[in-house]
């Protein structure tokens, strides 16, 4: 998994009132947990565009006025209406200890479905998993070569080496659905092969 390096200093003041001071000069408040201590901080909010605003899944190396942690982030607040930035929780990822994380869900191969005529569902972009940083990978694959009209693979289909997939195995993630194109083909070639 790629790193992005982020740089912050810590907050002097917290409340409601600083916090929207800080946004003000562009400046996110942050706060990062889960490791020896609590950290509340702020970043550029700029320095956010490789790590929040892109299809990859990243860590954050956070420098907090010299002190650098290995972090991903957990949640972030938009506002409402603008969709402006307004705050970052980083959990703090710790040697040996697993963390939970959504990592994308591509698709490779082409389904002999879909060359009938069928329709490829991708009923899932991300997947959660839960290991060690050095386990994670930058995306899951899912090869769909073998999926004809109406099969379908279900994340218990899906298997990654050092890693344990926590969402629900018995969820579908990508379907090959029948179109009216492809029931009339079918149909053509039953009437053929009677014929």
């Amino acid at each position: 998994m790629k790193s992005v390096s982020i740089s912050g200093s810590l907050r002097e003041n917290v409340g409601k009132k600083d916090a929207k001071a800080q946004r003000n000069q562009g400046m996110i408040p942050c706060v990062i947990y889960g490791g020896k201590d609590q950290k509340m901080f702020v970043v550029e909010e700029r320095q956010f565009k490789s790590l929040l605003y892109t299809p990859e899944v990243k860590y954050a190396e956070v420098n907090i006025d010299g002190d650098v942690r290995k972090a991903i982030v957990q949640e972030t607040q938009f506002h409402a209406i603008t969709d402006k930035l307004l705050h970052v929780d980083f959990l703090e990822v710790v040697d040996g200890k697993p963390l939970t994380i959504e990592i994308p869900l591509k698709i490779s191969g082409t389904s002999p479905g879909v060359l009938k005529g069928g329709l490829l569902k991708k009923r899932v972009r991300k997947l959660k998993v839960r290991g060690l940083l050095e386990n994670i990978p930058e995306e899951i694959v899912s090869d769909i070569s073998n999926l004809d009209i109406n099969d379908m693979t279900k994340i218990g289909d899906v298997h990654v080496d050092n890693l344990e997939i926590v969402d629900n195995p018995n969820k579908v993630i990508i379907q090959v659905v029948p179109t009216r194109g492809s029931a009339a083909a079918a149909t053509e070639e039953g009437a053929e092969e009677e014929a």
